[in-house]
């Protein structure tokens, strides 16, 4: 049994490197697209080395190694995902899952899983790995975590039992991933937050719409609100509609931002308050690295966030990608965040620093827009300069950066358009073989929308079974 099970690992890990080889290329055996996309592929493969020392540091100083065994009396519960360009939508996920337990493992798929069951993922597998490992309300990160759920799996992490979302996940074959544990009674269901995807925030970057930012910033522009430019990327390839990729809008609520806000504490008399701001647009891990050495600097950190006015005064185009709600949401769940300034000047004066009690200001040396420190008028750190309490860290990941992660969408465009398409005929594939009837035609227009989706009804008894 020993040599047999050492036999598959062996296999597995070959399949791993093979697979991953085809995600260093573009998989379509064109010699000339190999030679024209091979200093992008180069690029990412120093960014991900560079990602991956990070994270061993990051793994080493927080002690991260061997499964402790689970305690007496303590729930322990998973949930995986590729959890790519980590949103709100995923840190819902996880927060409703630790909801249900006292642990809560978090497992991350690799790269080359991803690609062979879904297509290729936005951020690398370590940038990934780093993201949900700064999530406040992950007890633990597996990486390399199987695509398909096993109750093997389960049973050598200890684990009671698994969470995911209402929505469909499906392997390269069309067969739910979560059928084993679900026969097994061993799975709960938690709610999708709907209107935030990885797919609905590539959309807003290859379409260039600005109906997810707030109306200040239309209204600065005398630019009018227009539905049409929501469109789904999938629409436009011309696909089927699957009712869990297609894209809606994200209505923030005030309960979602109380759910975020639990644990936040208030400052003590002997805090040493750091205070760092931003776009923290699309929150990836060269954030939450940021903010993790500016928390080091002190022991309280307060995150201002730049309004979507702000930001788009700053950068113009469509940015920010994600809108305020989003951004505020992304930031209130990272672990080392203790209070959030909203909608955050961009010059900070002495009286927000008094009235907050800041004691230092962090800055990271890498970020979109850099201040002018020749230049008071617009430096916005003129003043703690002055004062004597502004530091800039060298940031962790210097190379990873809310443009660049919008770079690597429009120079991969027809590869993360058939990615959707994929998923999208994956899911349909199987509701169609669950419920047994036709449930949509290929789309040639977006007003055809309304007839190429499943009803409620159906939905609902397919979520059943």
């Amino acid at each position: 049994r020993g040599k047999n099970e050492t036999k598959e690992r062996n296999k597995h890990k070959n399949t791993r490197r093979r697979l991953g080889e085809r995600l260093d290329g573009n998989g379509d055996g064109n010699s000339d697209s190999n030679s024209s996309s091979s200093s992008n592929n180069n690029k990412r493969k120093v960014d991900a080395a560079a990602t991956e020392s990070s994270a061993k540091r990051q793994r080493a100083a927080n002690g991260e190694g061997k499964v402790p065994k689970k305690p007496k009396g303590v729930v322990r519960a998973w949930i995986d995902g590729c959890f790519d360009m980590f949103h709100v939508g995923h840190a819902c996920a996880v927060y409703q899952a630790s909801c249900l337990a006292d642990e809560l493992y978090v497992g991350v798929h690799s790269d080359a899983d991803i690609l062979r069951h879904k297509g290729p993922p936005v951020m690398n597998e370590q940038e990934r790995y780093a993201a949900v490992r700064a999530c406040k309300w992950a007890t633990k990160v597996i990486e390399d975590a199987p695509y398909v759920t096993s109750l093997d799996m389960l049973d050598e992490y200890e684990i009671d039992f698994c969470v995911h979302g209402d929505d469909i996940t499906t392997d390269e074959n069309g067969v739910d991933c979560y059928e084993a544990v679900k026969k097994a009674g061993r799975f709960k269901e938690v709610k999708r937050t709907a209107g935030v995807s990885t797919t609905d925030l590539v959309g807003r970057m290859l379409l260039m719409t600005k109906d997810h930012l707030s109306l200040d910033v239309k209204q600065r522009k005398n630019e009018p609100e227009d539905d049409e430019d929501s469109k789904d990327m999938a629409v436009l390839s011309g696909s089927q509609v699957s009712p869990y990729t297609g894209v809606s809008a994200f209505v923030p609520s005030t309960r979602t931002l109380m759910n975020f806000m639990r644990g936040l504490r208030a400052p003590r008399p002997d805090d040493v308050i750091v205070y760092i701001d931003g776009a923290f647009d699309l929150a990836h891990a060269g954030h939450f690295e940021a903010l993790r050495v500016a928390k080091s600097l002190g022991t309280y950190l307060i995150c201002g966030v730049h309004s979507d006015v702000v930001v788009n005064r700053k950068k113009g185009n469509n940015y920010p990608i994600m809108n305020l709600h989003e951004r505020i949401l992304s930031v209130l769940q990272c672990k080392y965040v203790d209070e959030v300034v909203t909608g955050a000047p961009w010059k900070l004066n002495e009286t927000i620093i008094k009235v907050l009690g800041i004691n230092i200001v962090a800055n990271g040396h890498s970020s979109d827009y850099q201040p002018e420190p020749g230049n008071p008028a617009l430096d916005p750190y003129s003043v703690p300069r002055k004062l004597g309490i502004f530091k800039q860290f060298r940031s962790p990941l210097p190379h990873l950066t809310t443009s660049g992660i919008v770079e690597r969408i429009i120079a991969n465009r027809l590869k993360f358009e058939q990615r959707n398409r994929k998923k999208q005929k994956g899911e349909i594939q199987y509701m169609e073989k669950k419920l047994g009837v036709k449930l949509s035609s290929p789309l040639k227009t977006p007003s055809a929308s309304p007839a190429a989706s499943p009803s409620s009804s159906a939905i609902k008894k397919l979520q059943h079974q």
